[in-house]
């Protein structure tokens, strides 16, 4: 089976630049793609703040029923946040129906260095969901089978390279393929909060047995460790933000059907979260090792061996991994958004065979990959790393709505403004949109500050000096492609149609049927040319002179001497030498190079035509053309070229 074919295998049939509208997705399918990241969070954002405040333990006179019943206050902080967060989120997508999230809100609002921010934060933010979700999802199924630890790291990276081929068949097909174990994961859950609440005010919900808990070190209970279960928390937030990346891959009308999934999102996720944590409360769950507060509540309320208990595992492992898809869904359109202004490689634009930006997926994978081998796909290592860029994305977006509903709070009723992005319209209700957004700019400014500071010493610091890092490197490639810019504007430079002189060079090892070739194609341009033979090999001139007489006879053969025995050098020095003899002309290099049926017959030749064009491209006014030799095998082996008229060659060919 061919390459070619396999490929269709794993990708699908190519499609069509036509083909691009149809590959929009419905509300149902969008919420399986851009929900999934931020749904996972309710598996263990609940357990992130007990984590936290478990560490009060001992150093107060509430009872640890009492100590973990701060969470409940706590949750309902994030999900006031959350809302907060929707609403202005929300605004943002009517606002900008082409998408772009944060980048594009501060590119419009708050000016280039802003939206680099913001975008390099969360590109970060994407990598670390695709390598934290499949090393949380791989931790469930370890913790089920642990046989598979030693193999903890390949499954994960098996994981992404899987959800990487299924992303290259394209958004739509790959949203279709993760809805299932996504609206299976929300079944179960929504189920088991109803079986709990029932069992809970009927009162045969009782506390489940947990083993006794060990916590390394102790801290008062202070507003301080109140904040960082607070923040920790909010990593329920996490993913919020992908639909307003993603509003162009909505079937239309696009602002409105991403802005109505947004706004179920969020509803689903504020639900599950308070009803988890309200039902961790209820059957006493505490943060182990050995066992998930999600376990833990599955089993109060199922039994252990239950199989709906099993079923939720099953659902939350699941969704865990799903989540990596909703930066499969962003990351790509983000980056594309970047080099498309010129701040990463323009190759980030091109969209595959597929109608995704192939180039972006497998950055995201490798990047992705990477990580998790580093980590050892444990997910402790990546947590530290996790949520700073979310939040700082957050922050930069909703300063940039201010700004942006300042500018609309100066026009009057009735008028236009013009924004790079959108155009401004006058609303008399600007003033409670600018106070929703800078609520939530400044809500989200404290959870960054908080998170930053309380995990910079377990691996924050790295994500805090990478930003500004790839910020740097973005603005190096724009300053390289506004040079490039400069350099081929006609206005600005100083070339002008004129006619040069050409001189013809025709690189020759040896004598044989692809020299034939090359000189046919020489003599087909009617203009002067020379032959020219690097000698490498002294003991071989006089032979490849006697051949040039005997099935040549025509046009100079140029014989440069090589005493260090270098081949790219002495043709380069050929050249300058010639455009000193005449200034301003042109040096055309025809060169040859066989091409092999198969890569491992390839691999058996010298293949320098590559080499001397690297060397070549440097120099200003040399063209060069590359005129390829195939051989192809016959069915019973041998080999089939042109005919040839000259004896073969005792040395290689190139």
């Amino acid at each position: 089976m061919s390459s070619f074919n396999l490929g269709q295998i794993l990708i699908g049939k190519p499609l069509q630049t036509a083909d691009l509208p149809h590959q929009s997705i419905s509300k149902r399918v969008g919420l399986a793609v851009f929900a999934s990241d931020a749904l996972s969070s309710t598996a263990y954002a609940t357990e992130e703040i007990l984590h936290i405040l478990i560490l009060a333990a001992g150093t107060t006179s509430l009872s640890l029923t009492a100590l973990m019943g701060i969470s409940l206050p706590i949750a309902v902080a994030i999900a006031v946040l959350l809302v907060i967060v929707t609403i202005s989120y929300r605004q943002t997508i009517l606002a900008y129906p082409n998408g772009g999230g944060a980048y594009i809100v501060a590119r419009d609002n708050l000016g280039e260095l802003p939206a680099q921010i913001a975008g390099a934060a969360l590109l970060t933010d994407y990598i670390l969901t695709v390598a934290v979700s499949v090393s949380s999802g791989v931790a469930q199924i370890v913790s089920a089978v642990p046989s598979l630890l030693p193999l903890r790291v390949w499954l994960a990276v098996g994981i992404i390279i899987f959800m990487t081929v299924v992303n290259l068949r394209g958004v739509k097909e790959s949203g279709n393929i993760f809805a299932v174990p996504t609206y299976f994961f929300l079944v179960m859950m929504f189920f088991t909060l109803a079986v709990g609440m029932i069992r809970y005010f009927s009162g045969t919900l009782t506390p489940v047995e947990v083993e006794a808990i060990h916590v390394s070190h102790m801290e008062e209970l202070s507003i301080f460790l109140v904040l960082r279960a607070f923040s920790s928390g909010c990593t329920a937030l996490t993913g919020i933000e992908a639909i307003s990346n993603g509003v162009t891959a909505f079937k239309e009308p696009r602002s409105r059907n991403a802005a109505t999934t947004l706004i179920w999102m969020s509803g689903i996720l504020i639900t599950l979260f308070l009803g988890i944590t309200f039902l961790a409360n209820q059957v006493h769950a505490l943060p182990n090792e050995r066992e998930t507060v999600i376990s833990q509540m599955a089993r109060a309320i199922y039994g252990a061996g239950s199989p709906l208990y099993f079923l939720v595992m099953l659902g939350t492992t699941l969704i865990l991994l799903m989540a990596a898809n909703t930066s499969y869904a962003d990351f790509p359109r983000l980056a594309a958004l970047h080099a498309g202004d010129g701040f990463l490689p323009r190759q980030l634009t091109l969209r595959g065979s597929r109608l995704v930006f192939s180039w972006g997926i497998m950055v995201l994978a490798s990047a992705a990959i990477l990580l998790v081998i580093v980590a050892d796909a444990r997910t402790t290592s990546l947590i530290p790393l996790y949520a700073v860029g979310v939040f700082l994305s957050f922050t930069i977006s909703q300063a940039g709505m201010v700004v942006r509903f300042q500018r609309i709070g100066k026009l009057k009723p009735g008028e236009k403004g013009e924004g790079l992005e959108t155009d401004l319209e006058y609303d008399k209700r600007w003033r409670l949109h600018q106070f929703i957004s800078g609520l939530g700019a400044l809500c989200t400014f404290v959870v960054m500050v908080v998170f930053a500071v309380t995990k910079f010493t377990s691996g924050a610091w790295f994500i805090v000096l990478l930003v500004p890092t790839l910020v740097a490197v973005f603005f190096q490639i724009h300053h390289h492609y506004r040079d490039v810019a400069k350099a081929l504007s006609v206005s600005d430079n100083r070339l002008s149609l004129e006619m040069h002189a050409v001189k013809t060079i025709i690189l020759v090892d040896d004598v044989h049927a692809e020299t034939i070739r090359l000189v046919n194609f020489a003599r087909s341009l009617n203009a002067p040319w020379h032959a020219m033979h690097v000698a490498v090999k002294p003991e071989k001139v006089a032979v490849v002179r006697d051949k040039w007489q005997k099935y040549i006879g025509e046009g100079d053969l140029v014989i440069v001497e090589s005493p260090y025995r270098l081949l790219a050098e002495p043709i380069r020095e050929h050249i300058l030498k010639l455009q000193a003899e005449t200034p301003g002309c042109f040096v055309h290099v025809i060169m040859g190079h066989l091409v092999m049926d198969s890569f491992w017959e390839q691999a058996l030749h010298q293949n320098t035509a590559l080499i001397f064009q690297l060397v070549l491209d440097n120099i200003e006014r040399v063209a060069i053309t590359s005129v390829p030799f195939q051989i192809h095998r016959k069915h019973h082996g041998q080999a089939q070229s042109a005919p040839n008229p000259i004896p073969a060659a005792s040395d290689s060919v190139e």
